[in-house]
């Protein structure tokens, strides 16, 4: 279990509705996408960050550690946005390069700070469903808005299989670092292709047996999902039928 697991499933919200909490999360999702308006940004990720630390029970420095993950690649992926080649110096800011020149624009800039506020206002709302949601609540969503069961089914073998190849391939790198396989940057690339071929075998060997098991389990093309039902509360209900109309609004007025 990661310790994105243990927070879900210690988190305070873990006993609200999955389904209430997916609608939030999503509808303010596409709110943010639709809008791309900073001050909708805002909105959402100030609210979204009490939630999941306040109401939610996750530390907060925890919670800012997560947050900065996706940052570095976001700011990595806009940084480009502003710069432009022109023929004549008449943007914001520019210097002489290569017989042209490269400028700064401030509409590039305004254009840049939206659109990372906005992705990072979108990966608030998604860590609200990842740090208070287990995966099986998740799961048990998609079943109740009729998604194929062989598809709900991939999504679990698939998560299962993440920790048992990582067990696995933890094991392997320990090994390898005891007999001096990381010592330089060659040995290192050779131990890790190594690695992952045996990675590769693994994972098949681990699902023909794990099919196997199934079938002696008389499996019937479909593995039932244990989920607890939990009512939806009336101020919770409120909460988020208001905040969604209160940010529609919002959009349609800044647009």
């Amino acid at each position: 279990m990661t310790m994105l697991d243990k927070l879900s499933y210690t988190s305070k919200l873990r006993s609200t509705n999955p389904s209430l909490k997916t609608f939030l999360s999503v509808g303010t999702l596409i709110i943010c996408v639709c809008s791309r308006s900073l001050l909708i940004s805002a909105i959402v990720f100030l609210t979204m960050s009490v939630l999941v630390t306040v109401k939610g029970g996750i530390p907060f420095l925890q919670y800012m550690k997560y947050m900065s993950i996706p940052l570095l690649f976001l700011l990595l992926s806009t940084i480009a946005i502003p710069f432009n080649f022109s023929e004549t110096p008449l943007d914001y800011w520019s210097i002489p390069l290569l017989g042209k020149y490269l400028t700064i624009s401030q509409k590039g800039i305004i254009m840049a700070v939206n659109l990372t506020a906005t992705a990072f206002s979108c990966v608030s709302c998604l860590y609200l469903l990842i740090l208070t949601t287990p995966i099986m609540d998740l799961l048990g969503v998609l079943k109740k808005l009729h998604f194929p069961s062989m598809l709900i089914e991939l999504l679990l073998l698939m998560y299962r299989f993440i920790f048992v190849l990582l067990d696995v391939g933890e094991a392997i790198l320990t090994s390898q670092k005891c007999r001096l396989g990381h010592k330089n940057i060659k040995t290192s690339i050779t131990s890790m292709g190594k690695m992952l071929s045996v990675l590769f075998i693994n994972a098949f060997q681990k699902t023909s047996y794990l099919y196997d098991a199934m079938e002696s389990r008389c499996y019937d093309k479909e593995i039932p999902l244990l989920t607890k039902k939990v009512p939806i509360k009336k101020s919770e209900f409120l909460f988020t039928i208001l905040f969604i109309l209160i940010l529609t609004i919002l959009a349609v007025t800044y647009h």
